[in-house]
C-alpha cells in the first residue's frame, strides 16, 4: 500500500544522497552501515522495555533506507549487486526489529504467547520477500498483496509508540495483524506466481483436476 509514495520519499532522500556522494561515500557503504545501526539500535532498546524510544529511532534509520539507492540512481552507480545486498541486508534489519521485540516478551513483556506471535509476523513477514524474489527468479510474477515490507514496518512501529506511551494491548494487536496479513500476503503472492505461470485456478474437490501434476510432472526441479 505505502509504495504508491515511493517517489516522494525518493525526492525527500534526494538532497542527503548529493551530500554524501560529494563527500566521496559509496552507496554500498551506506546500505551497510544502515543495517547495522538499525540492529544495533533494536536489540539495545526494545528488549529492555524501551519501545517508544527503540521504534522511533529505529524508523529515523529504516526510513533512510531508500538514500543508498538514491545516490546509486544519481551517481549512475546502479547495479544488480547493490540491489541484492539491499534486499538481502533489508531481511537483516527485520529479522533485528521482530527478533528484538520477541526478546521484549521473552523479558520485560513476559509472554510467551506475544512471544509466539511475534515469531509468526516475522516468519511469515521473511516468507512474503521470499515469495517475490524466488518467484522472480524463475520468471514468474508475485507482486502486490496488502502487506509489502514498508506496511509491515510502519505497523510495527506504530504498535511500539503506543505500547510505549502506555497504550494497552497496542503491541499484541500490532504483531497479531501483521501475522495474519503476511500470512495472507504470502498467500496472494503465490496464487499470482500460479497464475502467471499459465497454471489453472485450483479446484477445491477430490479427484483429479487440471491443478494437480501427473505423476510424469510430479519431478522437483535440482534446486527448490
Amino acid at each position: 500500500m505505502l509504495d504508491q509514495f515511493r517517489h516522494i520519499w525518493s525526492a525527500v532522500m534526494t538532497p542527503p544522497a548529493r551530500l554524501l556522494l560529494r563527500w566521496g561515500v559509496a552507496p554500498d557503504v551506506v546500505t551497510w552501515a544502515g543495517t547495522v545501526l538499525v540492529v544495533a539500535a533494536a536489540l539495545l532498546t526494545i528488549p529492555r522495555g524501551l519501545l517508544w524510544q527503540g521504534a522511533l529511532l529505529c524508523l529515523i534509520l529504516v526510513l533512510s533506507d531508500g538514500l543508498d539507492g538514491q545516490m546509486a540512481r544519481m551517481s549512475s552507480q546502479s547495479t544488480t549487486y547493490g540491489a541484492f545486498l539491499d534486499s538481502s541486508l533489508d531481511r537483516v534489519a527485520d529479522g533485528a526489529i521482530f527478533g528484538a521485540i520477541i526478546l521484549y516478551y521473552a523479558g520485560p513483556g513476559g509472554s510467551q504467547v506475544w512471544a509466539a506471535v511475534t515469531l509468526w509476523a516475522l516468519v511469515a513477514g521473511q516468507v512474503t520477500s521470499y515469495v517475490k524474489a524466488r518467484a522472480e527468479s524463475v520468471g514468474l510474477d508475485a507482486t502486490g498483496g496488502i502487506a509489502a515490507r514498508a506496511d509491515r514496518i510502519v505497523v510495527a512501529f506504530v504498535g511500539l509508540v503506543l505500547a510505549g506511551v502506555g497504550v494497552p494491548y497496542a503491541l499484541q494487536v500490532a504483531m497479531l495483524l501483521l501475522a495474519l496479513l503476511a500470512t495472507w500476503t504470502v498467500g496472494q503472492r503465490m496464487l499470482r506466481a500460479r497464475a502467471s505461470a499459465g497454471k489453472e485456478p485450483f479446484v477445491w474437490h477430490s479427484g483429479r483436476s487440471a491443478s494437480r501434476p501427473t505423476p510424469a510432472e510430479d519431478v522437483e526441479s535440482p534446486e527448490q
